[in-house]
C-alpha cells in the first residue's frame, strides 16, 4: 500500500507539471511541426508520451518474464505491450517528420533541464520497477496491476490535456484512443484486483 501511495504522489506531481505546461502551449513551435499543423501542446504531448509508453512496455516485459502469474494479468500485459509499442513508433515518426527530437524541449518554459523520462506522468519509476522485478507469482501480478492503473491514469490526464490544447488531428486521434482504451484497461485491472 505504501508503494502505491508513493506511486500516486509521483503521478500527481507529474500531472501538475503537465497541466501547468499545457497552459503555456499556445504558440506553435517553429519549423516543420508548425508547418504540419502541430502546435506546442502536440509536440510536448508526444515528447512526454513516448517515455511514458516505454515505461509501460518495460513494466509489461518485467511481468512477462515471470512464472506463476495469473494468466489474465499476463494477457493484459501482452495487450498493453502490443498496443503501446506501435504507438511509440508512430510518435517517434511524428517527431522525425516535425524535425523535433526528444532533447529539444526548449518550448517548455522553465523545464529545459528536465529529463523527458521523468515527465511521462510517473516521475522516477526505478524503485517501483525494482519492487516489480523482485516480486513473484501472484504478488507480482497484483503489483503490476496497481502500478499500471496509476500509470494509465497519468496517460489519460496527459491525453485529456492535449485534447484541450492540441491541434494536430493525428495526435488528437491518438489521445482519444488512449483515453478510451486505457480507461477500459483500468476497469479490467481494478476488477482483477478485487477478485
Amino acid at each position: 500500500m505504501q508503494k502505491t501511495t508513493k506511486f500516486r504522489a509521483l503521478s500527481t506531481g507529474a500531472l501538475i507539471i503537465t497541466a501547468a505546461l499545457g497552459l503555456t502551449a499556445c504558440a506553435a513551435p517553429a519549423g516543420s511541426a508548425a508547418d504540419s499543423g502541430a502546435n506546442e501542446a502536440d509536440v510536448m504531448f508526444v515528447q512526454m508520451m513516448i517515455p511514458h509508453h516505454e515505461g509501460a512496455v518495460e513494466m509489461s516485459d518485467v511481468l512477462l518474464d515471470k512464472t506463476g502469474v495469473d494468466p489474465d494479468v499476463v494477457a493484459i500485459a501482452e495487450q498493453i505491450k502490443a498496443a503501446q509499442a506501435p504507438e511509440i513508433e508512430q510518435m517517434e515518426a511524428w517527431l522525425e517528420e516535425w524535425d523535433v527530437d526528444m532533447s529539444d524541449m526548449s518550448g517548455m518554459d522553465g523545464m529545459e533541464g528536465m529529463d523527458p523520462g521523468d515527465m511521462g506522468g510517473m516521475g522516477d519509476m526505478s524503485e517501483d520497477m525494482d519492487a516489480l522485478e523482485e516480486a513473484d507469482g501472484a504478488a507480482a501480478g497484483d503489483l503490476f496491476l496497481e502500478q499500471m492503473i496509476v500509470h494509465h491514469e497519468g496517460a489519460i490526464d496527459m491525453a485529456e490535456d492535449v485534447l484541450e490544447d492540441g491541434e494536430h488531428p493525428d495526435v488528437r486521434e491518438l489521445a482519444e484512443n488512449i483515453v478510451e482504451s486505457q480507461a477500459d484497461e483500468i476497469e479490467r485491472m481494478r476488477s482483477m484486483l478485487e477478485s
